[in-house]
């Protein structure tokens, strides 16, 4: 895996991927609006996506049913630098008609627990803890109008 992350000027960056890729990140400076997420937004961002990757994956699988999964993530830092998450708690919300709450749990689990290299990683620095909720299915998704 390769990247590149360049300065293009006062606290911006646009970083860029391998497989073309980009993204504007950065902080505000002098009270300045911020140009993108900061790197460890995005860091925190990136870990919730390699978590739900795994449980959409997981529970497409099985056949479960799944129309809607979303991770809402919330972390706290250390207050002396590096400033690394200390706490991160991933709350997971998945829809679908008929969903088995046991597959949902357990796809979830596999992902926290064995699958995401990104909470791998965070974990040497960070508690990371889960739940989840299972929310009524859209509509349409339910067989409605």
């Amino acid at each position: 895996m390769k990247a590149e992350v360049r300065w293009v000027g006062d606290r911006t960056f646009v970083g860029a991927t391998a497989s073309g890729h980009e993204v504007t990140l950065g902080t505000a400076h002098g009270g300045g609006e911020k140009p993108g997420p900061s790197a460890m937004e995005l860091v925190l961002i990136g870990a919730g996506g390699c978590s739900a990757w795994d449980v959409v994956n997981i529970l497409e699988k099985s056949r479960a049913g799944m129309v809607e999964c979303r991770v809402e993530l919330d972390a706290d830092r250390a207050e002396e630098e590096p400033r690394v998450f200390t706490r991160i708690h991933l709350h997971f919300v998945v829809a679908g008609p008929g969903l088995d709450p046991r597959k949902v749990e357990r796809a979830i689990a596999l992902s926290v627990e064995k699958y995401c290299s990104a909470i791998a990683m965070l974990e040497k620095t960070a508690t990371v803890t889960h739940d989840y909720e299972i929310a009524a299915a859209p509509a349409a998704a339910a067989g409605g109008a």
